[in-house]
């Protein structure tokens, strides 16, 4: 849709400084990102760290000559054929500009708001929708006070359906970007705590997202989220809806099941009467909830549901950040799939040239065809010429029937393949050396593949976790048992950085008693993940309560005040008998009913119905060490005496137990009806940190080696001194990773082809350096940290630390990798 410097002058307000004719097709608030400068307004907007104005005679000098100020930079005699609009506030002209832009469409228009979930919503409508219909939408995440005008600026004649974001981060934003988008669709994700310092309440943060719908037709949303309901009561008491229920029958849209296996999620749902079904390639929650907003929106635009089950099974991830990988050859790869249209591919170029680790290599672009835009091959493949040759690009790769017809538009190195198969297969392909590559292409091109064999596959730092090894050590702690015995194995803290699931599944096979973990989100996840075991939460928090009773997660209670919290949020719910596990403090003085308090606790728990003992239990302080055996004996007395005084008191079996792992090998006679395997189902015996089998081995490869001369230094602050000519290895592992910093500067080392590399200077965040000028090495070689052949153990002595603190301090970020021999 054509604009003119004129019209716009006259609809947002201007006084106008010249009189230069122009077309404005392109809109610009940064000044990094200009591509065409004959057709670009420019909007000098300032904020609390910048001011636009400062770029103005920079833009000038770059061929920009239309402006909307809010002073001039000088003399108009000083910028000849360039055009100033001057306003109040250059922010406040752009929103009114997409206010009246947005106001030349009568097209259905979806506006998303909510605290999560806003693109990957957006980008699945975009999926459902866009076959059958030409969709503009923002592009990424541009949801703000900028971003939303700059959005709603892309719809053209060829529009047929708006989907556009909308994001608050205080009290009143909301006001201008509704007049903005003037939705006709409301799709309210969900509340939740960002930005939540900006707000007094839920309430008024959930009310103030609302606004955005004021005049939609209709509006969708949670109709189970009582939060949501009260405020759209409130807000727009008047609104049509459609509020999907898991709960209520009587909805319009009436969510009948909720399927999970192991490869996606089955969705039963009636609407009107009219009993469907789809599914979608994705079990977690969010996504689920992701996609019946998606699915209230297909409905209301009357998509058969025969074709939302086909497109909702096509679904696919939505990847939030372009990648930048290495790749082979010296290449750099960037890797955009998150869309693909004219304004994305703008953003990607953007990127592209702004990236320091570009300069000074070939530019590449592989680009697939642009589907579905609705503007004809030939004015969208000359816009993309356009497009490419001033973001710098220098080779073009081009994929598919529609780019390779244009391929006189595109005056640089350029090479073009019917197909994504040809490209593979091609000495164009083979021949990508030193070139910062952009790859951005349509889904049905599969330019994952193009990705794929282009990434430089980097050895990583792994945690490899050996299943056999954890089942043998079960086994070992299971023969100081009897066969009644029942076993507690401690899963809490991610499996002492192990992994949680993998590692409670195979407990679970192998038929252990209970789980246990800290909290109850790590019991959640397990339940979420298919683990069925009992599972014990030993540190529940009062905010937790719905997700103990949600899960079936038992939690350990060790006060009155926690006793009668649980009691009084168990009988809310007319919640009888839940399972519980008393704490008692027999010496460690940490958590725990006192022995002489026993007869108050009987009183309150024959008082109520809502929870039921299942097991009384206390901690060993030091069953680990002789020295402390007379201390141990002591403690054991003490649990002897109170747990069979709470035992007396009820007619059914409450379990005992005390024995930790240390407990179990030492102290048999302590072993009552359960006992706790912890660190030593991880391999390590705690009576003397020996080794029993090996589960966890963190390694990682050498990245590159040099020679350093004596004298110099290595790492930050030069505390890696030379004392002689040297091979200084890098790696790619540091603190971030879990890699204890006071393990620098020599005070440990690792394992390089077996052989001992100390570290030399400080441990960076990513990456720490070691000593291999007497080893037999070269990059790619594996170097391991910890493990069968360094005990953790070795290192927890260098840092006068436990076992525990090492293996529960490997970062999530560090690859888990699971085998059995």
């Amino acid at each position: 849709m054509p604009y003119t410097i004129e019209s716009i002058s006259h609809q947002i307000g201007a006084e106008r400084f010249g009189n230069k004719k122009a077309r404005i097709d392109w809109i610009l608030t940064d000044s990094r990102s200009l591509c065409f400068p004959e057709e670009t307004l420019f909007f000098a907007l300032r904020s609390k760290r910048n001011d636009g104005h400062k770029y103005i005679i920079d833009l000038y000098n770059r061929g920009v000559r239309n402006f909307v100020v809010s002073e001039l930079p000088g003399a108009c005699e000083d910028f000849p054929g360039a055009n100033f609009l001057r306003v109040v506030s250059p922010l406040k002209a752009l929103q009114h500009l997409a206010e009246l832009h947005r106001k030349e469409f009568d097209v259905p228009v979806v506006g998303i708001t909510g605290s999560n979930g806003k693109t990957v919503v957006k980008e699945w409508l975009y999926q459902l929708i866009s076959p059958d219909k030409n969709v503009t939408r923002s592009p990424r995440s541009y949801n703000s006070q900028i971003g939303v005008p700059l959005s709603v600026w892309l719809m053209n004649e060829q529009t047929e359906v708006g989907i556009f974001e909308a994001g608050i981060s205080e009290m009143g934003e909301m006001d201008a970007l509704r007049t903005i988008i003037n939705p006709t669709i409301g799709v309210l994700t969900n509340i939740g705590g960002a930005h939540q310092e900006n707000f007094f309440s839920l309430q008024d943060k959930c009310s103030e997202k609302l606004s955005l719908f004021k005049d939609c037709d209709v509006i969708i949303y949670n109709g189970d989220d009582e939060l949501i309901c009260d405020c759209v009561a409130k807000t727009i008491p008047s609104a049509r809806e459609i509020a999907w229920s898991q709960k209520d029958d009587e909805k319009p849209l009436y969510i009948r099941s909720i399927k999970k296996d192991d490869t996606g999620t089955t969705v039963n749902y009636r609407y009107l009467g009219m009993e469907n079904s789809y599914r979608i390639p994705f079990i977690d929650d969010a996504s689920v909830e992701n996609s019946l907003n998606c699915l209230a929106v297909c409905l209301y635009l009357m998509i058969s549901p025969e074709d939302i089950a086909v497109r909702m099974a096509r679904l696919e991830p939505v990847a939030m950040r372009l990648e930048v990988k290495e790749g082979k050859n010296g290449c750099t790869l960037i890797n955009d799939s998150y869309n693909s249209d004219l304004a994305s591919l703008d953003i990607a170029l953007d990127f592209m040239a702004r990236r320091t680790d570009t300069k000074g290599r070939k530019r590449t672009l592989i680009l697939s065809d642009i589907l579905e835009t609705g503007q004809s091959a030939t004015f969208l493949y000359r816009k993309v010429a356009q497009l490419v040759q001033n973001r710098g690009i220098e080779k073009i790769i081009g994929v598919g029937p529609d780019i390779s017809a244009a391929e006189a538009r595109f005056p640089m190195e350029k090479y073009f393949f019917p197909d994504t198969a040809s490209l593979l297969a091609s000495d164009v392909f083979a021949s990508l050396r030193n070139e910062a590559i952009l790859v951005k292409g349509s889904r049905k091109f599969h330019f994952d593949e193009v990705s794929e064999q282009l990434e430089l596959k980097v050895h990583e730092t792994i945690l490899e976790i050996n299943l056999n090894a954890m089942v043998d050590n079960l086994n070992y702690y299971r023969s100081f048992l009897m066969p009644d015995t029942k076993m507690v194995c401690m899963v809490k803290a991610s499996a002492y950085g192990a992994g949680s699931y993998e590692i409670a599944k195979t407990l679970q096979d192998h038929r252990v008693d209970y789980l246990a973990v800290a909290v109850a989100d790590e019991g959640s996840d397990l339940r979420k993940a298919g683990i069925t075991a009992s599972i014990i939460i030993m540190n529940p928090e009062m905010t937790a309560f719905k997700t103990l009773f949600d899960y079936k997660l038992e939690p350990e209670v060790y006060s009155f005040h926690l006793l009668d919290a649980l009691i009084k949020a168990a009988e809310k719910q007319g919640i009888t008998n839940f399972p519980i596990h008393i704490k008692l403090d027999t010496g460690m003085h940490r958590l725990g009913f006192m022995p002489e308090e026993i007869p108050a606790l009987i009183r309150r728990l024959k008082s109520q119905t809502a929870l039921l003992p299942r097991s009384v239990f206390s901690h060993f302080v030091g069953s680990d060490s002789p020295q402390f055996d007379d201390f141990t004996r002591q403690q054991n007395e003490i649990f002897a005496k109170a747990s069979a005084e709470l035992q007396a008191a009820f007619p059914h079996k409450i379990l005992r137990h005390i024995c930790n792992s240390a407990g179990i090998e030492r102290f048999p006679r302590a072993h009552y009806d359960m006992v706790r395997l912890g660190l030593g189902l991880y391999g390590i015996n705690p009576v003397n940190n020996a080794f029993i089998h090996n589960v966890s081995t963190l390694k990682t490869t050498i990245l590159q080696i040099h020679n350093v001369p004596a004298e110099d230094t290595v790492g930050y602050s030069r505390r890696g001194v030379l004392t002689r000519p040297s091979r200084i290895a890098a790696l790619p592992i540091g603190y971030a990773d879990g890699l204890d910093r006071h393990l620098g500067c020599g005070h440990g080392y690792c394992l390089v082809n077996g052989q001992k590399a100390p570290y030399v200077g400080n441990i960076c965040m990513d990456v720490c350096m070691i000593d291999v000028t007497d080893i037999d090495c070269q990059e790619g070689d594996r170097v391991e940290i910890f493990g069968d052949n360094l005990p953790v153990s070795v290192l927890s002595d260098i840092l006068e630390t436990i076992p525990y603190e090492i293996l529960t301090s490997v970062s999530g970020r560090v690859k888990r990798v699971y085998f059995q021999d």
